[in-house]
Order: structure tokens, then C-alpha cells, then sequence
């Protein structure tokens, strides 16, 4: 049985339709929340015209007045370089003791204002003396409780802080033997002079 298909209609011409008042009172609210993208500058419509379009001549500035010559402020101290993961080679170094862990801090029971105060006075001397790697004992937190580890969860947090950032380079969990996810192997920027 042959069948019949009917041709196709020719396809509809797509009819653009212009935005009513409230949909372009609403686009354009959310238009002004969106930050432009680097470089570009955001596109201002003024009345209804593409400000593009109808850029107003720019009235050259005034010469400037010659100012007297000010004294330069004191450069700011560069920002520490981002904190770094112990290597491979240096976390098996420490794990099998082949590399000297210098000193250890055990924050176990102390409060976390206390902790804090005690852990950067730690690092602060650590990095005096000297001292490549030091071990933070913070604790896996009691089991059944809710805030579980709190000291293990703020320390991490801590080292990355400006205070702190002075006297470390970069830290790891450390080994099993030395505490696994209860401690961390940090190391030290040792200071200069």
C-alpha cells in the first residue's frame, strides 16, 4: 500500500519579540549583579541607546601642578610563598626515622584558644633554634562526641594564617607510628640571621 505523505510546511520564520517593561526591568536587575568578565568593561545602556554607541568626547584633564616630592613609604614585607606538601621522599625519610624530627608539641586537652597560643609559640622558637621538622600532636578527639577533633580540624587552618605563616613552609599528616591523622609533620622556616 503506497501512502501518501503530505510536503512539509516551510519552516516558520522566527519572529524576534521585544522584551515587555517588566521583563526588561528584571534582565536588567540581574544584569547589574553579574560581575564582568577581566578586561572588559560592562556595557552601560543610558535611556534605551547602547552607551557605545553615543560616547561623549572626554574633556582633556587639566595639566597637574607640580607636587612636592614625598618621601616613598617603606616597601611592605612580601607575602610568604603559598604552603607546600611534604615531599614523598621526605615524609618516608620521617615515618622511618632517617630524618630527625626535631621537637613535638602535643596539644591533646587544651583548649582551642590556648592551643593556638601555645602552637604558635612553638614554632615561633622551632624556627629560632633552627629546627627543620617538628611534629604537632593535636588529637583524633574523643569518639561518640559531637564536635569530634575539633584541634584536628583547626590546626591545618592555622598554619595556613599570616601569624603562622612566618615560621612554616608547609606541613603533612604524619605517620601512623607517629600519630597518623592525629598529628602533623610540619616543617620549619628557620630564621634568618
Amino acid at each position: 500500500m503506497n501512502r501518501i505523505i503530505p510536503p512539509l510546511d516551510p519552516p516558520m520564520s522566527r519572529r524576534k519579540r521585544s522584551l515587555t517593561e517588566d521583563e526588561r526591568a528584571l534582565w536588567d536587575g540581574v544584569a547589574r549583579q553579574i560581575k564582568p568578565l577581566r578586561g572588559r568593561p560592562r556595557p552601560v545602556k543610558v535611556a534605551g541607546v547602547d552607551a557605545q554607541s553615543a560616547v561623549p568626547a572626554l574633556k582633556p584633564a587639566p595639566p597637574a601642578s607640580p607636587q612636592p616630592l614625598k618621601r616613598a613609604a617603606k616597601p611592605s614585607p612580601a607575602a610568604p610563598p603559598p604552603l607546600a606538601t611534604l615531599g614523598r621522599r621526605e615524609r618516608t625519610h620521617l615515618s622511618r626515622g632517617r630524618k630527625d624530627i626535631d621537637a613535638r608539641i602535643d596539644l591533646h586537652g587544651m583548649t582551642q584558644a590556648r592551643a593556638h597560643h601555645a602552637l604558635l609559640h612553638f614554632l615561633q622558637r622551632a624556627s629560632h633554634d633552627g629546627y627543620g621538622f617538628v611534629l604537632v600532636i593535636t588529637g583524633k578527639g574523643k569518639s561518640g562526641d559531637a564536635e569530634r577533633g575539633v584541634l584536628r580540624r583547626q590546626v591545618p587552618q592555622w598554619l595556613a594564617l599570616p601569624e603562622f605563616r612566618a615560621y612554616v613552609v608547609g606541613f603533612d599528616e604524619a605517620h601512623i607510628g607517629h600519630g597518623g591523622e592525629g598529628a602533623l609533620y610540619v616543617r620549619v622556616r628557620r630564621a634568618r640571621g
